[in-house]
């Protein structure tokens, strides 16, 4: 199945004066990238923005150890992806100079890009100039100023010795001088058990002005530790980027590996690939709905559907072996098969909790207690959320509605209409609104694939490509958007990994959307958005 075509994007370059041309070690039938000047970057950024275009992703990778120079140097490039809801999706890449690499910053035409680009500067040494935010992000303060962990000079198995006069630097959060605003820290230790983070506020009495956010303290190193994998062991890296989404961010690296070696998985497969990762939507929308309403002290919501998600989680061990459905994706398809008594199983329970989610959605609504804290609270507008690029539920109770699911049409989604829920007030109470609606869809299409689901093979042998070749995709988890981006090298080894989590850009929503609501209204919104710091702190 060719997934994109992206000549319309060629030609639309070419008329504003940007050369581009096909590059052959990017499987050309199903993600083909453009290789353009790099003094053109910002240009050709702009022109997607004019277009219509989504930014998907901004990224950075060497060359590996099979193309070297005659001097034993490494190429170094960038890359960009953009989306757009007609023409699918086109990559970009430009060479930078390996020895000074600078390259000019796109965030005046895509605000998402700056961290993306931060994360160049911190993990590449590549200079973005006009970057409007030049703080580091991954690396605090214990790097060393020249420690570049995704070069392949850095030795990983070195212990870092820490710059002495900047074992003490702290991060420069904006800063008022009114003595009638307060600053507020909280975290990176939090109370309960949820992943670190710190979040730095200016209050006049309880109302925010500004929230600021400083993530990467459980930075773990993901794509550097994926190279030298096989395909076979990375998909088991892949799937622990966030624990939540281990079906999506197994899915988007299957899907780029199979991109790149030009290899089709059986239709069976795919249903199964759909039924799983529409399961794990249902699980994490009911448990975000219950945590939702539990900030807001509704209780008995909370235990509701904690009920509920704990009879999907036990039903996922009883027939896929694990609570979460972790490792159940491999490339070329999927681990385990499902027989009729298990197909029956699964029917019966999704209908079950449709039913009662729904019932829970009218108890929801006709609490006025919960309704109070929740209607108007935390608003995202459309134009701030077009600006950003928001994914997922946090984009479509705020007018964006980007969905992969229809956007690539990937199987098996091809086979049935997708709804995606199209809100606007971008409050708390619209995006638990999508997460009803989102439950009761993803119901039915779990249920229409199970009682279809074609014979066969769940699997296609797998054999990885040749060295240098790549494969990109996006996959439509149940927090939005997964991209993904696998190099292979010698050997059918994986030598550059790239992965960008939703939460990367819907971190950002966050930001915005405290500046509404009073401190101890922090938590509820908050919750609303439900951002992975795992998946942000690769």
């Amino acid at each position: 199945m060719t997934l994109l075509s992206n000549t319309w994007f060629a030609e639309r370059l070419g008329d504003h004066g940007i050369h581009s041309k096909y590059l052959e070690d990017h499987h050309p039938a199903h993600m083909p990238c453009l290789e353009i000047r790099r003094l053109d970057w910002a240009h050709a950024a702009g022109e997607a923005k004019r277009l219509g275009m989504r930014l998907v992703a901004v990224w950075a990778a060497e060359a590996g150890k099979h193309d070297v120079d005659a001097e034993g140097r490494r190429a170094l490039y960038s890359y960009m992806a953009f989306a757009h809801p007609e023409h699918r999706h086109a990559l970009l890449r430009t060479e930078l100079n390996g020895e000074q690499p600078q390259i000019h910053s796109i965030s005046a035409h895509f605000i998402a890009a700056c961290r993306m680009e931060r994360t160049m500067q911190d993990m590449f040494g590549i200079d973005v100039t006009d970057i409007p935010d030049n703080r580091r992000w991954i690396k605090h303060e214990q790097w060393p100023e020249t420690a570049y962990g995704l070069r392949h000079t850095f030795d990983g198995n070195t212990p870092l010795s820490p710059d002495p006069q900047r074992a003490d630097v702290d991060y420069d959060f904006l800063a008022s001088e009114s003595e009638s605003v307060y600053e507020i820290p909280v975290g990176p230790v939090h109370a309960g058990i949820i992943e670190p983070g710190h979040f730095r506020f200016l209050a006049v009495g309880e109302q925010i002005l500004n929230m600021e956010e400083r993530l990467g303290f459980v930075h773990k190193g993901i794509e550097r530790a994926m190279k030298g994998r096989n395909a076979i062991e990375g998909i088991r890296l892949a799937a622990r980027v966030s624990g939540d989404s281990t079906v999506g961010h197994a899915w988007a690296f299957a899907q780029a590996c199979e991109y790149a070696a030009d290899i089709e998985i059986p239709p069976r497969a795919r249903h199964l690939r759909g039924v799983l990762c529409e399961r794990e939507r249902i699980a994490n929308h009911i448990g975000d709905i219950g945590a939702i309403c539990n900030d807001a002290a509704f209780a008995f919501m909370h235990s509701q559907c904690a009920r509920l998600r704990e009879e999907m989680a036990r039903l996922n061990l009883a027939i896929f072996g694990h609570r979460l459905l972790m490792d159940t994706l491999k490339p070329g398809g999927v681990r385990a098969d499902v027989n009729d008594a298990q197909i029956q199983q699964l029917v019966a329970q999704t209908q079950s909790i449709a039913d009662e989610v729904e019932h829970l959605r009218a108890i929801y609504a006709d609490t006025p207690s919960i309704q109070q804290r929740v209607i108007g609270a935390g608003r995202v507008s459309v134009q701030e959320a077009g600006d950003l690029g928001l994914l997922g539920y946090a984009g479509r109770a705020s007018g964006h509605y980007p969905d992969e699911r229809i956007e690539e049409g990937y199987p098996p989604y091809d086979t049935l209409d997708v709804p995606v829920p199209e809100g606007k007030l971008g409050d708390v109470a619209t995006r638990v609104w999508v997460r009803f609606e989102e439950i009761a869809a993803a119901s039915r299409m779990v249920v229409a694939w199970l009682q279809q689901l074609p014979g066969g093979e769940i699997a296609t042998p797998w054999t990885a490509p040749e060295a240098g070749v790549s494969g990109f995709a996006a996959i439509e988890s149940w927090r939005g958007e997964i991209a993904a981006w696998v190099r292979f090298g010698m050997e059918e080894k994986i030598d550059r990994y790239f992965v960008r989590d939703p939460s990367v850009i819907n971190w950002l929503g966050l930001e915005l959307a405290v500046r509404t609501v009073p401190v101890p209204d922090f938590p509820l919104v908050n919750k609303s958005f439900n951002c992975s710091y795992s998946g942000n702190d690769l």
